[in-house]
Order: C-alpha cells, then structure tokens, then sequence
C-alpha cells in the first residue's frame, strides 16, 4: 500500500491542513517536507528510518550533509532545502530578538543563541552588541576553535563594542562536547571580558553557553 491509498484524514498534508502542523508528529513533519517516499517504502517510513538512525530530529538536522545523503530518499537537493529552512529559521528568530528590547525577551534571546550555535562542529564565539535600551544592535561570530582566556582577545572585543556604539553585550558560544556545563576558563574568560569593558563603561549581561537543544545562562547561575 502507497500513502495515496490512505484514507485523507491520515494522509500528513491533508491532516496537516486540517489540524494545523501541531497535529502531526516529527515523522509526519518530515514526511512533509520529502513529500515523496522510495521503492519499497513510503515516506511516513523514509522518515521514520532517518529519524531512528541519527537519534531524533535534532541528530537529524545537525548531520554532515555527506550522512544526509546516504540515507535513502535524501539527495542533494533535500538536503540543500533542510538547510534552507533551518536558515530560515534563525532568520526569523532572529528579526524577533532584533525588534524587541532583548532584556523582555530572554527565551527569543536564547533560541536564537541556540540555532545559532548548536549545529558547530567547533566552538564558536559570538557576540551580541546592544544599544542603551537593550535593543540588539548587531551579532557577531568573533573567535572560532578552542577558546580559552589567551585565545579570545578582550581588546578585540573592546574594539568592536566601541565601533557599535554598544552600552552592554552578551556573549554565547558553544560546546560540541555536548555539556552545557562552564569550564574554568569559561568563567576565567568571562571575568576577563567583564573587567576590560566596564573600563570603556560597556556591560557585560550575559555570557551563554549551549550544547546541543540545552543552553546555560552566566547571569541565572549568578557568575557574572
């Protein structure tokens, strides 16, 4: 049985147009955006069986393109459109955290860290630079590898918040390792970071880090 021999209302799309895409499951989503299944298998299967191989959707969406495809109804071309709309994605989240005063949206603030920052393969530090009322005024991959106090320069970040005008930052990076967890450096670092900008009067917020789906806040665990 192919799924055009599904009765409509189990079909994903139709139930999807009928219910609103909360009513589907994250194979049925999937099974949406493939659109079409293999020889021998549908495509609610074809989900299915990348969903199981890479662990969920998100081992799923932070595979190598080269995984991706060789897995069986996933070409070139899907996998150019997976990237798309995860792009899109961050995209969208983040026109939100740039229209908003980032300090009322903390939970935009974070989701946009994490697409941001989750699928690296290395660590990646990134700045957010933040005019006086808190609105986001520019985000910016800085320093890319192993990142420790001697690695990441404070006068480079000094630099940059004085070329944006920023009255206060917050900082992200992430840890493939996949614990959300600071390191000393981290909080070496962080202090260092703090120290250097209050003397060009800039305010250290926040500093993020995230692993994977999960992310850990410097301010809530009270380390700044």
């Amino acid at each position: 049985m192919t799924l055009k021999d599904w009765p409509a209302s189990e079909r994903p799309r139709e139930r999807l147009l009928a219910h609103g895409p909360g009513a589907l499951s994250e194979a049925e989503l999937l099974a949406v955006f493939l659109r079409t299944g293999v020889r021998g298998r549908t495509v609610i299967e074809v989900a299915r069986h990348a969903l199981d191989h890479f662990g969920g959707l998100n081992g799923l969406l932070s595979a190598p393109q080269r995984e991706l495809e060789r897995l069986a109804g996933f070409g070139p071309a899907k996998c150019a459109q997976l990237h798309a709309v995860l792009e899109l994605a961050r995209r969208a989240v983040r026109e939100e955290v740039r229209r908003d005063t980032v300090l009322n949206t903390p939970s935009k603030v974070r989701d946009y860290l994490t697409l941001a920052l989750r699928n690296e393969r290395h660590e990646v530090f990134l700045a957010l630079f933040l005019d006086a009322q808190n609105r986001l005024i520019a985000d910016e991959p800085l320093f890319r590898g192993t990142l420790t106090q001697t690695s990441v320069f404070p006068r480079e970040i000094v630099k940059q918040a004085l070329r944006h005008n920023a009255g206060a930052v917050i900082f992200a990076h992430n840890h493939p390792s996949g614990l959300a967890e600071p390191s000393r450096s981290d909080e070496l670092l962080t202090r260092a970071l703090k120290e250097a900008l209050a003397m060009v009067d800039v305010r250290v917020l926040d500093h993020v880090i995230v692993a994977g789906h999960a992310s850990m806040s410097f301010a809530e665990r009270g380390l700044l």
